[in-house]
């Protein structure tokens, strides 16, 4: 519990300016009851001594750490902060969650929760809209907490330090002409959901609809073409209706102001809680009108320029949009052909393993990465750390990868990710994906001389390859930092690691479960600094 919320501290004062008021003014009427006041008015200051101490306390209490899973607060429900734990994830149950994040639970909500940030903070990632300096918890997920324009508010606020240098809005982004750009250049949009999600893929019905009747259309704040759905269920396919849902409040939450959002997040009246009420009792007509209002209240918006307005005063995108993105570039460009990922050759280097964005965002923040830098990634597989650092931070972001089914699904990735962007209205950095061994490929050397944050998934790397690395690292500049599964300085002293003794300076930490697709336990990883 926060120290701001112990309002019964200041109640004790007042009480005990009034007990001495009334109590000291008879004085001349009975000195007994004189003599009995400083008894009373020492009871109330000492208890209200205990109460700022226990204040203190909490409020030293409500610290946390943020990477190694361990937290220490008040058991105040108010105090439900820090980084929670993210559920168990492998390679083998990404088929089923069709994401390189965490698992889904029974309900459809994603079980990974976001840290709660100081509710006074202003976002440096959304535009400046109104204060909001009420406390609440960031542990309740249900369709209310969607709609509550504070815990809104509060989601996209991330913490991070603001990037003035970042420009976020796409320079391709609609304003409203009569054509979109998008229209009139085939082959280069989206892979549209009712592709991989449809009735001819053995789904059925959802929301008790017929089959002519579940072809739908989804508007996005960046284009005016919308993306194509049909409101189906499958085993392994992509969930339209909680798909929309979560798009519908994405886009109030993150690109409108709390006014402009009403008419879509109203507890009674938004257009959120029509799709969500039309959920719930199985109402698929219900649904569908709901998503046409939610469609063409939006594209007044974008008429109008609200959105491109908005997009201007925000220097960054919240986690939540940026993990939901990836998940919608991942869901239709690997997850149909995850299977691929498991053809590799044991007792290599060329393993193959995740991961999960929440391990990425917290690497990302602890480097202090930001837009006007270089991000490489070595041994970048379907280029997810690659994808998610030009999101999320918008830097320039390089990734290598020589395993050739990796290497496909990532070109995959990349060009719907480019896509997809464009469709939401966002820039990411530059993104460069290169095939091949990093250690001779002469981009890849060439650019890890202006790198500051270098990458490796060196958990499965031999021993020689560990040994080649440290060598490239002799060409990094001072500063640069190396996140490692594995440290490259060891005990046991040979050549190689005489040498990384010389120039790396590391630093050990610890992540929580869930943040590797390996394995759900927790385990080690090194921060080096070159020297």
């Amino acid at each position: 519990m926060s120290i701001f919320n112990q309002k019964s501290k200041f109640k004790i004062k007042t009480e005990i300016r009034t007990v001495r008021e009334t109590v000291e003014r008879p004085k001349l009427k009975s000195s007994t009851s004189s003599s009995s006041i400083p008894t009373n008015g020492s009871s109330h200051h000492s208890s209200n001594a205990r109460t700022a101490g226990a204040g203190s306390s909490l409020s030293r209490a409500s610290s946390t750490s943020r990477l190694n899973g361990t937290s220490t607060a008040s058991n105040s429900s108010s105090a439900r902060a820090s980084l929670t734990k993210v559920s168990t994830t492998s390679l083998s149950r990404r088929v089923q969650s069709s994401s390189p994040n965490p698992s889904i639970n029974g309900d459809g909500r994603s079980s990974r929760k976001r840290r709660a940030t100081k509710a006074s903070s202003r976002s440096p990632i959304s535009p400046h809209f109104s204060e909001d300096s009420d406390s609440d918890s960031n542990g309740d997920e249900n369709w209310e907490d969607n709609l509550d324009a504070r815990k809104r508010r509060k989601r996209v606020h991330d913490g991070r330090p603001v990037d003035l240098n970042r420009k976020l809005r796409h320079p391709k982004i609609w304003k409203g002409d009569e054509v979109d750009q998008v229209e009139r250049a085939p082959g280069s949009g989206i892979i549209h959901a009712a592709k991989v999600a449809n009735l001819e893929l053995k789904c059925k019905p959802a929301l008790g609809l017929k089959n002519e009747e579940v072809a739908v259309r989804l508007q996005y704040p960046g284009v005016r073409p919308p993306e194509r759905y049909e409101l189906v269920e499958g085993k392994d396919k992509i969930d339209a209706v909680k798909d929309i849902e979560k798009v519908v409040q994405l886009v109030a939450s993150t690109y409108l102001t709390d006014d402009e959002g009403k008419i879509f997040l109203d507890h009674q009246t938004g257009i959120l809680r029509k799709l969500v009420k039309s959920k719930n009792r199985n109402d698929g007509p219900g649904f569908k009108a709901a998503l046409r209002e939610y469609n063409d209240e939006l594209l007044k918006l974008m008429r109008k320029g609200v959105i491109v307005r908005n997009l201007d005063k925000m220097h960054g995108i919240p986690r939540e949009l940026v993990d939901f993105i990836l998940d919608q570039v991942y869901d239709r460009t690997v997850a149909p052909r995850v299977e691929l990922l498991a053809k590799y050759q044991n007792g290599s280097d060329n393993v193959y393993g995740e991961l999960n964005h929440p391990f990425i965002s917290d690497i990302l923040e602890r480097t202090n990465l930001t837009s006007d830098k270089v991000f490489v990634d070595l041994g970048s597989g379907v280029g997810n750390v690659t994808l998610q650092a030009a999101l999320e931070i918008g830097c320039e972001s390089w990734g290598c990868e020589m395993m050739e089914n990796a290497c496909n699904l990532a070109d995959a990735q990349y060009d719907e990710f480019l896509a997809r962007c464009r469709l939401w209205g966002v820039k990411p950095g530059r993104v460069r994906l290169e095939r091949g061994d990093f250690r001779k490929n002469d981009k890849i050397l060439e650019v890890l001389k202006r790198a500051d944050v270098v990458l490796v998934n060196n958990q499965a790397f031999t021993s020689q390859l560990n040994d080649n690395l440290v060598s490239m690292f002799l060409d990094l500049k001072i500063g640069c930092k190396i996140i490692s599964l594995k440290t490259f300085v060891h005990d046991n002293k040979n050549a190689e690691n005489d040498v990384a003794t010389s120039i790396l300076d590391v630093e050990h930490l610890t992540y929580p479960e869930g943040y590797v697709s390996w394995t759900g336990a927790s385990g080690t990883y090194c921060i080096s600094t070159r020297r």
